[in-house]
């Protein structure tokens, strides 16, 4: 401690001569017979006060101080200006930067100035001693510095049998701690033997060792020698059990390197041996697999070519190696991809349709579509590459089941990733080797697990990308969805090119302004419109009535719905473009029909309109419906949406105002634009329609449409 903060002091200021101890030149005043200059008749001491954060002075300890406040420069330089000693407080606190009374603990040092330096950022950097233990009894002033009066501390310096015991005791303590502790230098327990004062050897053991603030703050507080070594001897045990917990670790963790080299020594001498016999070891035998495991793949020249070379890393490289199970990892992911594995199309044009027929009702336009590059593919099959297909349309319209029977139709492997929420490109791309924990992106993941470089893979939810600042991933799937680059589509984790020429992408979303204009270029949109009530008829009679009958065990069951019951549904209990809440309404009445069959009663064997609100509650919906009779301020219009034309009505109040026009109905904003192109042209025409100029300027006019969101 002390050579450490003398050589500190040296490396800073260059004039120490690099002893441990305070150089004889300096001109501090001899301890026992300093006299203090500012002392009253009542023994009162009146000088500067300097605060210090995180360190407590003792006496006769030569301490390095650094100064930085703008009051403690000033308390400096006030206390060298008219040769006044200076007091030492520590702070409660080191956080507060202008510490007051409460900050400050009630007992302190008297300290002498000894060297001092200015520097060129305007702080102060001196050598101080420590004189004898003060009181504060009283702050004089607290600007520009810090002045207060203390009451010196006098402590018995004569040693006594009990003192000189607990000296003995303490010195054997520290003289452990230095053996132990690699920053306490020897110098320190030399000096410490040679100090004969039980006060003096407890401040010095106190500066020495590594404590907290408040432990050595209780040591200058205790101001009787026998206590205050005792209370050091403490400090000094739990010092030691530190320190020997320490030393305890250390050796364990050298005993550990110790055996790891002597486990790479025998190893290395292990393989000679095996060498020698022509024996190999467990993981040799697994290297070589893999090399014959490779030499049998048809892979790309490129790919090869890294495989072997990743093959001679891990071959020269001990097992144990952290490295290691990353190139594993590596080379698992290269071999495990396909390369060359494909199935085999079925080109049978009336196969397929009767395939997409028997699975779907409506959507022309896509099998359409499918049908084409099928007729295509069988005409010239080196020729024709896969297209990229984007499905529009609202949920529950069959966008993601055709693209199952799509590839279930064509004899290929179905593949899906979902899209919705995903902000890093790296998840399109992968991460790259030299991150812990790297993978391939989602891409390359698929791919592996559909086992064959021509699947159908559908990206779903591709309107649902997000943009932060880890990239965007609407860019990264450019080069997967670009006919002219995907052939060489590169992974960051890869770091070869992976051929995507043969995959069939369809990509689905519920609305195209989201998609980038670049993504949209590359991908033939094909819209999914959303069912009329005679499609969605159809449906529930062909595929969701037997599918939900079959599920609810009632296959075997004669139960059927009337049109006017799926109509019904249709139109009081769904709202919506495709057919996933009419399966669910179906499934609910199927759920209490089983129930009665169960509870032993005889459910109906025909469903019809009047039987709906006994199974579903009342109607959730009214639509198609006006008015009896017109009414003031109610006006009938007519509405788009997703699931087809509907009724609405414009509901308009007066009220006496300034003349602002109010919306509501959570209205869009052609919505909102058409209402004060409404309010503009009736106030042109307002002397045809009889209508008093003044009355826009005096009334408010309130538009509501309940049902516009």
């Amino acid at each position: 401690m002390w050579s450490r903060v003398f050589q500190d002091w040296q490396s800073q200021i260059g004039w120490l001569q690099g002893t441990p101890f305070p150089p004889d030149d300096l001109d501090f005043d001899n301890f026992e017979d300093a006299e203090p200059l500012c002392e009253s008749p009542d023994g009162v001491i009146e000088a500067p006060l300097l605060p210090l954060r995180d360190m407590v002075m003792f006496p006769r300890m030569v301490t390095p101080l650094f100064v930085g406040r703008d009051r403690s420069i000033e308390a400096i330089e006030v206390a060298t200006e008219q040769g006044e000693p200076l007091i030492t407080i520590a702070q409660r606190d080191a956080d507060v930067t202008e510490p007051g009374p409460e900050d400050l603990f009630t007992f302190g040092t008297e300290v002498d100035i000894g060297r001092m330096l200015r520097m060129p950022d305007g702080t102060i950097s001196m050598l101080s001693q420590g004189l004898r233990r003060v009181q504060i009894v009283e702050y004089i002033h607290l600007e520009p510095y810090i002045r207060v009066r203390a009451l010196p501390i006098y402590e018995v310096t004569e040693k006594t049998p009990l003192t000189e015991a607990l000296m003995r005791a303490v010195l054997a303590l520290f003289e452990k701690a230095v053996q132990l502790n690699r920053n306490l230098p020897e110098d320190v327990y030399v000096f410490a033997m040679n100090v004969d004062e039980p006060g003096w050897l407890a401040d010095l053991m106190a500066q020495a060792l590594d404590l907290e603030v408040a432990e050595r703050q209780e040591v200058l507080e205790t101001f009787d020698p026998a206590t205050r070594l005792q209370r050091v001897s403490v400090l000094l045990a739990k010092e030691l059990d530190v320190l020997e917990l320490e030393d305890h670790i250390h050796s364990q963790v050298q005993r550990e390197l110790d055996r790891g080299q002597r486990e790479y020594f025998l190893r290395e001498q292990m393989k000679v041996i095996q060498s020698e016999l022509g024996e190999t070891d467990v993981y040799t035998q697994e290297v070589n697999a893999l090399r014959e495991r490779v030499t049998e793949m048809d892979l790309p020249d490129e790919v090869r070519t890294r495989i072997n070379k990743e093959l001679d890393r891990l071959t020269a490289m001990p097992p144990m190696s952290p490295e290691t199970g990353m190139i594993r990892t590596y080379l698992d992911w290269l071999i495990e991809l396909p390369w060359s594995e494909t199935t085999e199309d079925n080109l049978d044009v009336k196969h397929v349709e009767e395939v997409l027929e028997s699975r779907h009702y409506g959507l022309p336009k896509a099998k359409e579509r499918i049908l084409e590059y099928i007729a295509v593919r069988h005409l010239a099959a080196d020729k024709m590459r896969s297209p990229i297909l984007c499905f529009v349309g609202p949920p529950g319209t069959g966008k993601t089941s055709l693209g199952q029977s799509i590839a279930g139709a064509l004899g290929r492997k179905f593949v899906r990733v979902s899209l919705g929420g995903v902000r890093d490109e790296a998840e399109i791309r992968g991460h790259r080797r030299t991150y812990i924990g790297s993978l391939p992106g989602r891409i390359i993941q698929t791919m592996r697990r559909a086992g064959t470089i021509n699947p159908l893979f559908m990206l779903d939810e591709v309107d649902k990308i997000g943009m932060d600042f880890r990239g965007d991933p609407a860019a990264a799937l450019l080069e997967v969805l670009d006919l002219e680059q995907n052939h060489a589509f590169s992974d960051h984790y890869l770091e070869v090119p992976y051929d995507l020429s043969k995959v069939m992408f369809i990509t689905t979303a519920n609305i195209l302004g989201p998609i980038p204009p670049a993504l949209q270029d590359r991908m033939e949109v094909i819209e999914f419109p959303g069912y009329i009530d005679e499609e969605k008829l159809e449906i529930a009679r062909r595929f969701l009535i037997p599918r939900q009958l079959e599920e609810h065990g009632l296959a075997d069951t004669p139960i059927t719905f009337t049109d006017g019951a799926l109509r019904g549904l249709m139109r009081e209990y769904t709202y919506e473009a495709g057919v996933r809440n009419l399966e669910r309404e179906i499934a609910s009445i199927c759920r209490k029909i089983a129930r009665l069959l169960a509870e032993g009663g005889s459910p109906p064997r025909r469903i019809k309109a009047n039987m709906l609100a006994r199974y579903l509650g009342p109607p959730q919906f009214i639509r198609g419906m006006t008015e009896e009779q017109d009414g003031v301020g109610i006006a009938t219009g007519m509405a788009w949406t997703e699931a087809g034309g509907d009724l609405t009505f414009v509901e308009v109040a007066l009220m006496p105002g300034k003349g602002n026009l109010l919306l509501t109905g959570q209205l869009g904003e052609v919505m909102q634009e058409s209402a004060q192109a409404a309010l503009s042209y009736t106030r042109s025409r307002s002397k045809d329609l009889g209508i008093k100029p003044d009355v826009f300027e005096k009334t408010d006019i309130h538009v509501h449409l309940p049902e516009g969101a």
